[in-house]
């Protein structure tokens, strides 16, 4: 609540407001004759027939035909999902393995981060056994990223201090 809300009312005040209100009053007389005649009197347009377009069922089958035929073209000529998760963990690993390797030197100079640096690295190759457990699994991939970034930035601040 802020201070300009007012009070909170009781159950007795928020009734009498309630019954205070105003009510429906239903009409002195009949309208529906006016509005019937009203109706009557203005011209009724029937509503144009629905056409089917038969000049587009061709163009539609072969369009439908044309995206049956690319689909299957480019599931069979697709590579296997686990080979390319596999092959980015392995990327990833080489990648992040070299530029570990230049600032690990340094970052042994601060053994008071040697045992976090050390779980990160049982973690990446934890997710790296689950990766060619389970191929599909696309998430491991982001976490071996999210691993390897810690990693990374804790073997900065390591070489940092």
């Amino acid at each position: 609540m802020t201070p300009h809300d007012p009070p909170p009312l009781s159950d007795d005040a928020l009734r009498w407001q309630l019954r205070a209100l105003r009510r429906d009053v239903p009409p002195a007389r009949d309208l529906w004759p006016d509005l019937a005649a009203r109706l009557a009197a203005t011209p009724q347009v029937a509503p144009a027939p629905v056409q089917r377009h038969r000049r587009v069922a061709p163009f539609a089958l072969a369009a439908s035909v044309l995206l049956a035929v690319t689909m299957t073209w480019q599931l069979q000529r697709a590579p296997q999902g686990d080979a390319v998760i596999q092959r980015e963990a392995a990327a990833m690993t080489r990648d992040y393995t070299g530029v570990l390797a230049q600032m690990d030197a340094q970052a042994k100079a601060s053994p008071e981060y040697a045992p976090a640096l050390q779980a990160l690295d049982q973690s990446a190759a934890e997710i790296r056994h689950a990766i060619a457990t389970d191929p599909q699994a696309r998430f491991l991939l982001e976490q071996l990223r999210r691993t390897y970034a810690r990693r990374l930035a804790l073997t900065q601040r390591a070489v940092m201090t």
